[in-house]
């Protein structure tokens, strides 16, 4: 699908798309676990905004076992990429994703453990 900005600012008005997008910039990867815990949304609401972002080519995933990972697509278009790092930078001292960044910093059993929590 071809990102339109209409499509990406659609994308960014939700407030779990959003702070699901603002973790993966400053992480390469990660876990619906740990998108769930950072957040505290319910995870059956965090994969199906994933899912969204995925359908739109916002994101890529990845199987492993019985976890999907999650990361910004690696062939964005230049200017959604100076769009999403223009946002990081706006937000970054900003709550919920300050709250954000503390909760994943602070979860147990980071998915490069054994399982996810």
């Amino acid at each position: 699908m071809t990102i339109t900005p209409s499509t990406l600012f659609a994308a960014l008005a939700h407030d779990i798309r959003l702070r699901c997008l603002m973790l993966l910039l400053r992480h390469d990867e990660l876990c619906v676990c740990e998108l769930t815990h950072a957040t505290g949304a319910a995870q059956p609401h965090v994969s199906r905004h994933l899912a969204q972002l995925r359908e739109l080519g916002l994101v890529a995933d990845r199987r492993a076992g019985l976890w999907v990972h999650y990361r910004i697509h690696p062939e964005l278009p230049a200017w959604v990429v100076a769009v999403l790092r223009e946002t990081a930078a706006g937000v970054a001292d900003q709550a919920p994703f300050t709250d954000d960044d503390q909760a994943l910093s602070t979860m147990p059993n980071r998915p490069s453990a054994a399982r996810c929590a």
